[in-house]
């Protein structure tokens, strides 16, 4: 079958014979040298190349077929391959390969036919593209809609994350430090001692109190390689195969860190016993070390929350206490231009009265004063401004049925007047 007809009339074919006609006509055109095929997801092209290690080009004499997707307002849209035939220049081979995708069972996949003057050439190229693929250097892997995607954004993101600007209680800090650090440094111990070298470590807390400015913070100070899950949903596929996909990659990444946010709202009752055979069953995860977060630990069940196998360490992020709440304000009062900082005297007290803030409704709090701040300036100080943001701030949690907040310590009008 010449190749510029074969993929019109390969396509026609049922699809559950396309593999077996499409290589055979494959081998044909191809006497000489040898080819291999494969549909593994690692196979990205685009990306080693743009990463300047190949080029390609398409075959002038049969259409390639290039998908035009938008990634959103900051990366544009850019142009992926659906099917053709392209010739490839990788170290110092001439290699070609076919691109076909169609869709079985629901599920669309693309196939690939890798032509090189020898078995051992091509086996090579397809074992460097997968390489570099699974490798997350500069990016951080996320899982969403069935599939892995590379984002050197949210890699971005997190390297502003340290624990220099985390605002924790200081023996809390330490030993999450000491334990990650003590855990990837002792895998020759715990390979001595028969103990499995993995790890399951649940961040548990009410919202806004630095779980994930603390998971970012270890990503960064830590430099391995990170997986995000944010779905297990996919459109075609069920949330078992999404649930062995992960792990499967991160088994293929270790040691890694792979990070489950809100995992309450990860797991529910029809993919619970799957992800526990996963976390703590017949597979190995050796170097995988799990962290999870969770608003809602009441919402988990007893086999994750309490079996000390699968999250073995626990860490509660509680209300800021008052010190906490001062070394907040405090950095935000040195950052902040000096005609807008507090007083000292002024920064003392509204650090008492944000008694029952969270980080994010103190970062609410500075956030709202400046923006006050620069509307009415002229008006009054920040002292003012900041104290009856306070107020007011007081007043929506209150709405939030949290009567807690009728004891807390109050900053009088005579303090508004000073």
């Amino acid at each position: 079958m010449p190749l510029d007809t074969l993929l019109d009339t390969a396509l026609l074919q049922p699809a559950d014979s396309l593999r077996y006609t499409i290589g055979a006509a494959m081998a044909l055109e191809f006497p000489d040298r040898s080819v291999i095929s494969s549909s593994d997801g690692h196979f990205n092209l685009e990306g080693y190349a743009r990463a300047g290690f190949c080029s390609y080009e398409p075959d002038s004499k049969i259409f390639a077929s290039m998908a035009t997707r938008w990634h959103g307002y900051k990366r544009g849209v850019a142009e992926g391959i659906e099917d053709g035939f392209f010739h490839i220049r990788w170290r110092d081979a001439e290699i070609k390969v076919l691109f076909v995708t169609w869709s079985f069972a629901y599920c669309r996949t693309r196939h690939y036919w890798i032509v090189s003057q020898d078995k051992q050439t091509a086996t090579d190229f397809l074992e460097a593209v997968c390489n570099w693929d699974s490798q997350p250097e500069n990016v951080v892997l996320v899982f969403d809609n069935g599939q892995w995607a590379k984002s050197p954004e949210l890699y971005q993101s997190i390297k502003n994350s340290t624990f220099d600007n985390l605002v924790l209680p200081a023996a809390m800090r330490d030993q999450l430090q000491a334990d990650f650090s003590d855990f990837f440094s002792s895998r020759s111990v715990y390979e001595r001692y028969s103990v499995p070298w993995k790890r399951g470590v649940l961040f548990l807390g009410s919202p806004g109190n630095g779980k994930t400015h603390a998971v970012k913070s270890l990503i960064n100070w830590l430099d391995k390689p990170c997986l995000y899950v944010k779905s297990f949903k996919t459109r075609y596929g069920n949330d078992h195969e999404s649930i062995h996909a992960v792990f499967a990659r991160a088994r293929q990444t270790t040691p890694c860190l792979l990070i489950f946010e809100d995992l309450d709202s990860l797991i529910d009752d029809g993919n619970r016993s799957f992800f526990l055979n996963e976390m703590d069953g017949f597979e190995t995860n050796t170097g995988v070390v799990v962290i999870a977060t969770t608003n809602h630990p009441e919402r988990l069940d007893s086999a994750i929350l309490d079996r000390p196998s699968r999250f073995d360490r626990k860490y509660t992020f509680e209300l800021p206490a008052e010190t906490e709440r001062l070394e907040y304000l405090s950095r935000w009062n040195v950052a902040s231009q000096e005609e807008m900082r507090l007083s000292d005297e002024r920064l003392q007290k509204i650090g008492k009265a944000t008694a029952e803030f969270s980080f994010a409704y103190l970062k609410e709090l500075t956030l709202s004063s400046m923006m006050a701040w620069i509307a009415n300036s002229e008006s009054g100080s920040m002292d003012s401004i900041m104290t009856k943001q306070v107020m007011t701030l007081r007043d929506q949690m209150k709405t939030s049925n949290d009567a807690r907040l009728d004891m807390l310590p109050l900053i009088s009008d005579q303090d508004d007047e000073e």
